[in-house]
């Protein structure tokens, strides 16, 4: 039995990291738990540690100051864990990819499992993109 099928036969615990961004896909995050969008019918959980973590939410731009942090993180996680990154600044860079402390997208720095891309990328867009992760 690979991983896709231990880890989505029993409710996510979702641990979501927010590295700098400017806080717009933070709150479409939140929003996901309120009773409009309620991500917890598909027993999805947001925990306070990684340790309890299924899987991995990633918004904001990789900058050199938080790459050593992005990598703790994911390092802290019991394995094997699912790295999903949240809006276009994880995915790409987006409109910060040409600073100086620019680091690369995600991908470059743990291995990436989903995009969801958009700035901010909408409950709708996230609840998609999750349900494509537990149809796999």
């Amino acid at each position: 039995m690979g991983f896709k099928e231990k880890c989505f036969k029993k409710s996510l615990w979702v641990f979501h990291l927010s590295a700098g961004s400017c806080n717009n896909c933070d709150i479409e995050i939140l929003d996901c738990l309120t009773p409009r969008y309620d991500i917890e019918r598909f027993g999805m959980k947001l925990v306070g540690s990684i340790r309890h973590a299924d899987v991995l939410l990633v918004t904001g731009v990789v900058t050199k100051k938080l790459l050593p942090r992005i990598k703790e993180v994911y390092d802290q996680a019991p394995k094997p864990i699912v790295v999903v990154a949240i809006g276009v600044c994880s995915c790409t860079g987006g409109m910060f990819k040409d600073c100086y402390t620019f680091k690369g997208p995600l991908d470059k720095v743990i291995p990436v499992d989903a995009y969801v891309p958009g700035c901010p990328p909408k409950p709708e867009a996230m609840l998609a993109g999750i349900m494509k992760l537990l149809n796999k």
